[in-house]
């Protein structure tokens, strides 16, 4: 037997993302979105309501960084959900990380979030549903510590965590349970 909940966004597991800006006054903003992903090999979708700070940012510098955060960085990463730099100015100082200048585009690179994606803002569509944005992937950093022995990312190292809308948590990533393109193969061969 199956419970009914109506229409609601109860899709898990939802990214946690942080999408990282320059205000008008060069600090910087950054802010947790969870509704957005890949979109094609080099582009982004951001799904957002066009009343954050963060949206104005991106009209004005047409550029952002997307990052992936750690456990590590939950507290910070949380607060980033929490304040609004409409009405928290320092909402970045507050945490204690720390950002640099991408050599890309307009936008910070927060140095504790392991992988992070260099963008430029390509469209912004005001729909009824909210603000899509989509964003171009122009280069993807990586710190060393989450590459494996062949230098790739290995995301069992970078201790993501996910959302979960349905209850309001977040929930550790990391351990490889299987291969993709692999685990299923075998029943290509049942008959």
């Amino acid at each position: 037997m199956k419970k009914a909940f109506g229409v609601k966004p109860y899709l898990f597991p939802m990214p946690t993302y942080m999408i990282g800006t320059y205000n008008e006054d060069d600090t910087v903003d950054v802010m947790m979105m969870a509704w957005g992903g890949i979109c094609a090999e080099d582009m982004v979708a951001l799904n957002l309501e066009a009343d954050h700070k963060t949206v104005s940012n991106l009209r004005a510098r047409g550029a952002f960084t997307l990052a992936i955060p750690g456990t590590d960085t939950l507290e910070a990463s949380d607060f980033f959900g929490i304040a609004t730099a409409n009405k928290t100015a320092d909402k970045f100082s507050r945490t204690g990380l720390h950002a640099v200048k991408s050599s890309l585009v307009d936008a910070p690179v927060i140095e504790e979030y392991p992988v992070t994606l260099e963008c430029t803002v390509e469209k912004m569509e005001d729909e009824p549903y909210g603000l899509r944005v989509l964003g171009k992937i122009m280069n993807v950093l990586a710190d060393e510590s989450v590459l494996d022995d062949q230098g790739r990312i290995d995301a069992g190292k970078l201790n993501a965590f996910l959302f979960d809308q349905i209850q309001n948590g977040y929930y550790a990533v990391g351990e490889k349970i299987g291969q993709a393109w692999h685990s299923g193969a075998g029943l290509m061969k049942k008959a």
